[in-house]
């Protein structure tokens, strides 16, 4: 990436982080201003975490390792959010990982699941669109055959990148459509095969048995496949995020995981509990509606964005 789009990029990432920054450095400011970092301020400051939604576990073992160094000193809103942003960025750089296709594989296959309204159908087309800026060929599957809207969204995404779409009518066999999928994608030497599924409440045993059933048919006509099964989370659902990634964890091997809408919530720090929780690689964020607001992040400009700091 230029200087120039890295810098915009980081610029949009910091102004997509506004809701969350805001709230922590608001919540900040007002606990800290030349305040002696006592156990009663350090409880404040685990309790404006977990507010946060940066969890628990994650708020305590964040106020612990600020006061391990600063107890007992006086510090102002800066050094708390600095010195935040400094132990946040460790968690978060294993997990910054923008997602690699493989060119031995042909397809490489991507299955993209998540519940109803996580944004996976607009996911998907940005992804189409910036492997194909890669020089990449993309197919995309249609697998949402539950609603027609999904099948017609992504057909439109399919002409916008001008990328074939594999599709059947509403109600058709999901498996059956992937299978045929994958076969077409492999007769016509396609790098990247991105297939949408369902939105599926996590709740729902049939619908996470027709995932299943998905994987398993894929495997029929490539045992290798899928390589990726991608998660996708709204993050505006905070919390909830964590059932969601733990049962779709015992339904298929999610490989990754994509975080939308955090321009859309004061709830960017559920990334660093999921980090820290299930360090699973976090592929790409989306700040925005844009084609280029779904990018891979660095661990710490994410970090100082989400403390309201210059990155």
């Amino acid at each position: 990436m230029s200087d120039e789009k890295k810098g915009n990029w980081l610029s949009r990432m910091k102004e997509g982080l506004s809701r969350s920054s805001t709230k922590l450095k608001t919540g900040i400011t007002d606990r800290f201003t030349k305040r002696k970092l006592d156990d009663e301020a350090l409880e404040e400051l685990e309790e404006l975490l977990i507010t946060a939604d940066l969890g628990v576990e994650t708020a305590m073992r964040l106020s612990a390792a600020i006061a391990k160094s600063r107890f007992g000193k006086e510090m102002d809103s800066e050094e708390i959010r600095t010195g935040l942003a400094e132990e946040i960025t460790p968690i978060l750089e294993p997990i910054a990982k923008p997602l690699e296709i493989n060119p031995a594989n042909r397809p490489h296959v991507v299955l993209v699941c998540g519940v109803n309204g996580s944004g996976k159908t607009t996911t998907i087309g940005k992804m189409a669109k910036q492997f194909q800026q890669q020089g990449k060929t993309v197919m995309l599957a249609a697998a949402d055959t539950f609603r027609a809207a999904a099948v017609e969204q992504l057909k439109v995404w399919g002409e916008r990148n001008s990328c074939p779409v594999v599709a059947k009518e509403t109600g058709a066999d999901a498996a059956g459509l992937v299978y045929d999928a994958v076969e077409r994608a492999k007769h016509e030497n396609i790098d990247v095969l991105l297939v949408d599924t369902a939105g599926r409440l996590q709740n729902r045993a049939d619908l996470m048995a027709e995932l299943e059933k998905i994987i398993r048919v894929v495997k029929k006509v490539d045992d290798t496949a899928p390589h990726n099964c991608l998660l996708v989370l709204d993050a505006t659902v905070g919390q909830n995020a964590h059932s969601q990634v733990e049962i779709f964890g015992k339904i298929v091997n999610v490989t990754g995981l994509i975080l939308t809408k955090l321009d859309g919530t004061a709830r960017g720090g559920v990334l660093v509990a999921l980090a820290d929780k299930f360090k699973l690689p976090v592929h790409a964020i989306g700040v925005g509606e844009g084609i280029d607001d779904l990018r891979p992040f660095e661990a710490r400009a994410f970090s100082r964005s989400l403390l309201g700091l210059d990155s």
